[in-house]
C-alpha cells in the first residue's frame, strides 16, 4: 500500500512538473520565436509610447476620430462581456435609440449594438465609411482622402473565407494621425 501511495506521489510531481512549468515553458517559447509580436499582446506603439493593442477596442470619442462598437463593459478588460440583453429588453431598445440618435437612423448595425466581448478592435468596412464624413470634416481634411484611408484600412476576411472584412478601428486611427 506504501508503494502505492509513492508511485502515485511521483506520478503526481512528474506530471505536474510537465503540465505546469515545462509544457507551458515550451510554447511560450515557441511563441516568441515564431509569433513575437501577438505573442506579446500585439501592442502598437507611437514613437516610443504604447497606446494600445490591435486586439482590443479602446475608447475614442473626439470628432476626429473613427469610434468602435460600442461596448457593454466601457471597454474595460476586467468586466469585459455583453449585457445579455434581448431584443424584448427596453433597456436595449432604450440604449439603441440613444445611438441612433449620435449616429443617425440609417447607421450600420456594429456602431449600433456592442459585441459580445465588449472589445472588439473591428468595425464592418460600411460603418468606417458610414463615419468618413464626420472624421474628415473634423480633421478639414478632403473626403477622399479619408476614403482612400479607409479601404487601405480594409482586412479581408482570414485566409480569404472565414468570416467578413473588417477595419481595425485602432490601426485606423493611428494612420489617420499620420496624414
Amino acid at each position: 500500500m506504501f508503494a502505492a501511495i509513492l508511485a502515485s506521489l511521483r506520478a503526481l510531481v512528474v506530471l505536474t512538473a510537465i503540465a505546469s512549468v515545462a509544457y507551458p515553458l515550451a510554447i511560450t517559447g515557441l511563441a516568441q520565436v515564431f509569433f513575437r509580436d501577438k505573442a506579446n499582446g500585439s501592442l502598437v506603439t507611437a514613437g516610443n509610447q504604447f497606446v494600445g493593442s490591435s486586439l482590443l477596442a479602446q475608447k475614442f470619442t473626439s470628432p476626429r476620430y473613427f469610434w468602435p462598437r460600442p461596448s457593454a463593459c466601457d471597454y474595460g478588460t476586467v468586466a469585459s462581456g455583453a449585457s445579455n440583453q434581448g431584443f424584448t429588453s427596453q433597456k436595449l431598445v432604450d440604449v439603441v435609440n440613444d445611438r441612433r440618435k449620435t449616429f443617425g437612423a440609417d447607421a450600420p448595425a456594429d456602431l449600433l449594438y456592442a459585441s459580445g466581448s465588449g472589445l472588439d478592435p473591428h468595425i464592418s468596412p460600411e460603418a468606417a465609411r458610414y463615419q468618413i464624413a464626420r472624421v474628415a470634416g473634423a480633421r478639414h481634411l478632403p473626403p477622399e482622402k479619408v476614403t482612400a484611408l479607409v479601404e487601405k484600412s480594409v482586412e479581408p476576411p482570414q485566409l480569404g473565407f472565414l468570416g467578413q472584412s473588417r477595419v481595425n478601428v485602432l490601426l485606423l486611427n493611428r494612420a489617420l494621425d499620420r496624414l
